[in-house]
């Protein structure tokens, strides 16, 4: 049975792969490694089909060392011990290269008993994650490896790799393929910066052409067919996830409502209704705040209206909560008072309640000297009197800061007012 295209036009070269210029360059860090030919440990991070597996083989395959190859998903504790046992041995007399491809499915303990032969230098580790591997890696892993983060492969680079993919197939299967004018553009980018996926739908466009006595031909509307939406990188429990959630948080409380309009539909596009719909009104309190205090009745509106419609028209309540909070006055004041609140209340700066602030609606307060003396603010003037109402040890403690809004000042405004008279 054949392998995927994929595979078999997978590049024997650092020159020849697509992308990852940041690192690939000449002089960049990993590909000053890779010349100098002395291996650290690494890890690849990074999307699906963004040549991690392919710079590792490249690797791999350049040194003197023993290569052994194993994958998260299925690879089992007696395999890693098959890896440790040949140490020493004359398969491993010139070191043990490692490749393990989906580390983040290996548990703790796996990870853990490749420890001792990585710290003194018997076994060499290169391990590729599509998951950010300071959460789904074992510390002391990542202490001992240098994490390379790979990045989705822009679209001209990836039609190169397209471009390569049609010439390959025309070699194989000897007949010519001949691709409308913007088959390749669609293909590349619609595939989220995946090269693998690119590579994957080019095949199959010319299994779908139509044949004929030139050979294939691929139409746009075929290839439209094929990759109806694009294939954007996105796992909800994922690092991608994280990232777009916190660029549509970050555009709102920088009052972009543009760029926070991309990320809400790269949310809608990968169906993450839930997480949208927590993240607006989290930032309706956490950004937006007290500068506008009904700004979070109007988005708990919208998103309840997003959750009873669904997709597609929730796209429409949920935009109108993202440019209201975009063009909304901002103030942090309320996260900022009580976070500086819980941080006294955790490293123990707390006191006694006063004894008038606390519960007397029982037979034997009074004894006790609770309730006695409370003065009740509603019997004065403008419902206010001057009484101290944090325990003694930080009586003077100040967590709320008016923010410089139109809101919060004339609520200090008001504030000063009262406590002048």
């Amino acid at each position: 049975m054949s392998s995927p295209l994929a595979d078999r036009i997978r590049p024997k070269k650092i020159e020849d792969v697509v992308g990852q210029k940041h690192l690939l360059s000449e002089n960049k860090p990993l590909r000053k490694i890779i010349n100098n030919g002395k291996i650290p440990n690494m890890i690849f991070y990074g999307p699906s089909g963004t040549g991690k597996t392919t710079v590792a083989r490249i690797i791999a395959e350049s040194t003197s060392k023993s290569l052994y190859k194993l994958n998260g998903t299925s690879a089992s504790t007696e395999d890693i011990r098959s890896v440790i046992s040949d140490i020493n041995t004359f398969s491993g007399c010139n070191g043990i290269l490692l490749y393990l491809d989906e580390i983040q499915y290996l548990n703790k303990k796996q990870q853990q008993s490749l420890l001792e032969y990585i710290e003194n230098g018997q076994i060499t580790l290169i391990a590729s994650t599509t998951e950010n591997p300071y959460f789904a890696v074992f510390n002391a892993l990542i202490s001992r490896s240098t994490v390379f983060e790979f990045k989705p492969v822009n679209a001209e680079d990836i039609a190169e790799a397209v471009k390569r993919a049609y010439s390959i197939l025309e070699n194989e299967n000897n007949y010519k393929i001949t691709a409308e004018d913007g088959v390749i553009e669609h293909i590349s980018f619609s595939c989220g910066g995946d090269v693998r996926k690119a590579i994957n739908t080019a095949e199959l466009s010319v299994y779908s052409g139509t044949a004929n006595e030139n050979g294939i031909n691929v139409t746009l509307e075929d290839v439209k067919a094929l990759a109806q939406r694009s294939n954007m990188n996105y796992d909800r429990d994922g690092s991608q996830h994280y990232n777009i959630i916190s660029a549509l948080q970050k555009s709102i409380r920088g009052s972009d409502e543009n760029a926070a309009l991309h990320y809400l539909a790269r949310l809608l596009e990968a169906g993450d209704l839930i997480s949208i719909c927590r993240r607006l009104l989290v930032i309706a309190s956490e950004d937006i705040g007290l500068a506008h205090p009904t700004a979070i009745s109007i988005v708990k509106a919208c998103v309840d209206s997003a959750l009873q419609l669904g997709m597609p028209e929730a796209r429409i309540p949920l935009a109108e909560a993202v440019i209201l909070l975009c063009t909304s006055p901002k103030s942090n004041s309320a996260i900022c008072a009580i976070d500086a609140a819980l941080n006294d209340v955790r490293h123990g700066e707390y006191g006694d309640i006063p004894a008038y602030l606390k519960d007397g609606h029982y037979s034997g307060a009074a004894s006790l000297g609770n309730a006695i003396g409370y003065k009740y603010p509603h019997n004065y003037v403008n419902h206010y009197v001057a009484q101290q109402y944090l325990p003694d040890k930080i009586k003077d403690k100040v967590y709320y800061q008016f923010g410089d809004n139109k809101q919060e000042q004339a609520a200090l405004a008001y504030r000063n007012k009262i406590k002048s008279q």
